[in-house]
């Protein structure tokens, strides 16, 4: 593994870390209107409904495998990201990234986000499954909720489902993540190439522009791929015996289609703050490994 590679990664670490800090309250509050649409009226109403069950520390479930999903998926993300815009500008006889247009990003982009798929399912449906487990039929009682963890939740799902339990919605992860990283670095790109002025280079416009164009990102992301989220987030928890297409079909047949953007507002917020931070804090450490390696 090449210097390159290894700054990719550790950046999009640290990124990861910190968009998870960010944006885990608001991803939680749209992982539990995607998957129980019915238990709540609106985004406020949820909010309220958690803090008056679970209080602060009831939006930020799910924080450890969270975490663990953020840092394995950018880390692999980026590095591969990295590696793939090298590959599209060998095939395009370019010498530099810089020289890449919008459009071959999103390309690049979308063969990173198989890589970060396989790293991603696992832990994001364990990440899934503790944020809702309170809205689950689980035996009543506060010690119930105190003594499952993410090691309890992922030994049960190996134990009765086996391996391939903890890639379950690896289709519909796929399905989400490979057009959908296609926008989300094509849109970041393009973003920071209408902010950078003439003879400025992107990796010089600074914290807040780097910030905005991190937010357009995921913003860019969500807005396509959000009706593939709710999918992938029902079938992750709620484990239909049928495959992506029916149960689909079954889900807007019983609930309309508009149920596939429940969820939408509280996204599209944490995405815009969450994914600013995950690609500041990518450029800074960036920019410090360049200059201390």
């Amino acid at each position: 593994m090449n210097s390159a590679a290894i700054h990719d990664l550790l950046s999009g670490i640290a990124g990861a870390i910190v968009s998870v800090y960010v944006g885990q309250p608001l991803d939680t509050i749209k992982t539990k209107l995607q998957i129980f649409p019915n238990h709540y009226k609106n985004f406020f109403d949820c909010v309220q409904k958690i803090f008056y069950k679970d209080g602060i520390h009831g939006f930020y479930a799910g924080t450890v495998p969270a975490l663990l999903a953020n840092v394995a998926e950018n880390g692999v993300l980026f590095m591969a990201y990295g590696r793939c815009q090298s590959l599209i500008c060998l095939l395009n006889n370019k010498n530099h990234h810089e020289q890449l247009t919008p459009l071959e990003n999103m390309a690049a982009g979308s063969l990173a986000a198989i890589f970060a798929s396989l790293a991603l399912c696992p832990t994001e449906l364990v990440k899934c499954r503790i944020q809702t487990m309170n809205d689950m039929q689980l035996p009543k009682g506060n010690q119930m909720r105190k003594t499952i963890s993410p090691i309890d939740i992922t030994r049960n799902i190996i134990r009765t489902e086996g391996i391939r339990g903890l890639y379950r919605g690896l289709t519909a992860t796929l399905a989400r993540e490979c057009p959908g990283y296609g926008f989300f670095f094509g849109g970041y790109e393009l973003t920071r190439s209408l902010l950078t002025k003439e003879n400025e280079k992107k990796t010089d416009i600074g914290f807040v522009k780097t910030w905005i164009s991190g937010g357009m990102a995921g913003i860019c992301f969500w807005i396509f791929m959000f009706p593939i989220d709710a999918i992938k987030s029902r079938i992750q928890v709620l484990k239909p015996n049928m495959n992506i297409m029916k149960y689909t079909i079954k889900l807007i047949r019983h609930e309309g289609f508009t149920t596939l953007y429940t969820g939408l507002l509280p996204t599209l917020i944490r995405s815009f703050f969450a994914t600013g931070a995950l690609f500041m804090t990518y450029e800074q450490v960036q920019s410090f490994l360049r200059r201390a390696f």
